[in-house]
């Protein structure tokens, strides 16, 4: 894919991720960093930093929450393949200890310092920013403005999922391959008769009720 930098009122049509915050940036290794995993009642929460090589951008980079999860399946193969990622998480203990909000900048953090080499520059899926040293801007619905953060959309939500059915093995009963951990009504009917598994996330109300 060829990448361009499109003016403001271009990109606001656009339905599609593009280029224009990346180049925005003026510099040449900008990070995208998105997150999967705030709601669920149990798992970590997965962050996700990508670097694309403007030489090889995979076709079809959206949101993760508009493509089925095959999709997603293919698109994380190629993306591991042809860009430098970073992949940090929080799990529920910490979770439970610091809150959703502060474990997701932790998550964040810890994928940008897990990636191969430093990026110039950082754009965050979301309203606020971690503490960085490097300039980062955050983007409101970025995964469906900046490849970037498309791409790191894509890596948190399959990596989580991949975590979430390995939890289905380890902890049978809740489901968690089906509703990942998110709270849906067999979720919970599984919380009230099993109670909690060392993966909940304790801080959260239906597994507080189910522990009481």
């Amino acid at each position: 894919m060829n990448v361009k930098k499109q003016d403001s009122r271009q990109n606001a049509k656009k339905t599609t991720p593009d280029w224009y915050y990346e180049a925005e940036m003026g510099v040449n290794r900008v990070a995208g960093v998105d997150e999967a995993g705030r709601g669920p009642l149990a798992g970590p929460v997965v962050a996700a930093a990508v670097i694309l090589d403007t030489a090889n951008i995979p076709d079809g980079l959206n949101d993760s929450k508009k493509l089925s999860a095959n999709k997603r399946e293919a698109l994380f193969d190629i993306i591991m393949a042809c860009a430098a990622v970073g992949i940090g998480m929080a799990e529920p203990e910490e979770i439970d200890r610091i809150n959703i909000l502060h474990a997701t900048m932790c998550a964040m953090q810890r994928a940008v310092a897990n990636l191969p080499n430093p990026p110039d520059a950082i754009l965050i899926d979301g309203n606020r920013c971690p503490d960085f040293t490097i300039p980062a801007q955050a983007i409101v619905k970025g995964d469906a403005k900046s490849l970037s953060i498309a791409a790191a959309s894509i890596i948190a939500k399959t990596m989580r999922d991949r975590l979430m059915r390995g939890a289905d093995h380890r902890f049978p009963g809740y489901g968690h391959s089906g509703h990942k951990g998110y709270p849906t009504k067999a979720h919970r009917e599984a919380l009230m008769e099993l109670g909690a598994s060392p993966i909940h996330r304790r801080s959260y109300a239906p597994v507080r009720d189910a522990l009481s």
